[in-house]
């Protein structure tokens, strides 16, 4: 079986679909490849497809006036994105960029809606993926402007945690500089969010690798919204 049929029907968007379906969605996708720091689409760019990544990694960003940069997300295989505005028929509302050597697939708008309508499977498969889109982005909001920032990495630990399985370790899949423009702050204060994360015995951290010291701690840091002095 081609690859790319198997590695489709992993994904979130077309889980569950038969091989007939998985077939004709192939048919429609063009695949891309890029290298590390190349952009894939600009803000107000028409949306006029979306993106599945097969390989590699894809930040979503956007830039303020003054050039600060505000990570939205960070999607690894098996994630679509750039599929809200496509549906809507509008803009893209920020920059994709790709953070490795990254194979995607590309599936125009046109098509991709002739498929949808011959496919109600599909269109509750995107009304599902939407939907997790809009509590992701709702919960991302919350923190951002009711949590300080020790509580954002916690929250985000806990993320990590689910994603990789794990409530003993976890290991950062972006940079530190990476991880704190994605929660909204700057290095230097992540650096002390850390020590000071340390010295109360919640974790521990070598590299890119943390152990999770205290999960009740960082889960009650997390749901508090501040740390203690």
């Amino acid at each position: 079986m081609d690859t790319v049929i198997i590695a489709l029907g992993e994904t979130p968007l077309f889980k569950g679909m038969d091989h007939a379906h998985l077939t004709q969605i192939r048919r429609i996708a063009q695949e891309r490849n890029y290298t590390n720091g190349d952009a894939i689409f600009w803000e107000g760019d028409p949306a006029n497809g979306f993106y599945v990544i097969l390989k590699g990694k894809v930040k979503i960003y956007k830039t303020s006036f003054d050039g600060k940069e505000q990570i939205l997300h960070i999607y690894g295989p098996g994630h679509p994105f750039g599929e809200v505005p496509v549906f809507s028929g509008s803009r893209f509302p920020a920059n994709a960029q790709a953070l490795a050597a990254s194979r995607l697939l590309f599936f125009p708008r046109s098509d991709f809606v002739d498929l949808i309508s011959a496919n109600p499977a599909l269109a509750l498969n995107m009304l599902a993926v939407l939907s997790m889109r809009l509590r992701q982005f709702t919960v991302q909001v919350e923190n951002l402007s009711l949590k300080e920032v020790p509580a954002r990495l916690a929250s985000y630990l806990i993320l990590l945690s689910k994603e990789q399985k794990s409530t003993d370790r976890v290991s950062l899949p972006i940079s530190k500089g990476q991880l704190a423009s994605l929660l909204g702050t700057i290095p230097e204060t992540l650096s002390r969010i850390f020590n000071k994360m340390t010295g109360q015995g919640l974790i521990t951290v070598s590299g890119r690798e943390i152990e999770l010291v205290s999960w009740e701690g960082i889960v009650d840091l997390s749901e508090s919204g501040r740390s203690n002095e």
